[in-house]
């Protein structure tokens, strides 16, 4: 019995686990109050400054503008050559076109002997 009577018999004490239980927990009051400072901060600024955030600054040069308006134009020209023809003129249109076409690509013979 005696080898035993060194032994401690307290609880098992981990690295950290004062320290978390000796901190505050946050509680729900916090998170509310601090959304409610937000809210009343936001409503307290000027209608100015409100209007200046929305005020989008183009920092696009004039060569980049004139790009993207081209590209525009291009594509509602694109979309509106396909809008107008029909299925039925789109299929003529690619059977000229496959006609036009010289013998290079067309499907070689298989056999020989016929």
């Amino acid at each position: 019995m005696s080898e035993y009577a060194t032994v401690q018999k307290s609880a098992l004490k981990l690295k950290g686990a004062g320290a978390v239980s000796a901190g505050k927990k946050k509680k729900k009051k916090d998170k509310e109050s601090k959304q409610r400072l937000e809210q009343q901060a936001l409503s307290s600024q000027t209608d100015e400054e409100v209007n200046a955030k929305k005020v989008y600054l183009d920092k696009r040069t004039p060569a980049q503008m004139a790009f993207d308006k081209m590209q525009e134009k291009r594509q509602m020209e694109r979309i509106l050559n396909k809008a107008s023809k029909t299925h039925k003129r789109r299929v003529e249109d690619f059977n000229r076109h496959l006609d036009t076409l010289t013998e290079h690509y067309d499907i070689p013979k298989v056999s020989w002997t016929k």
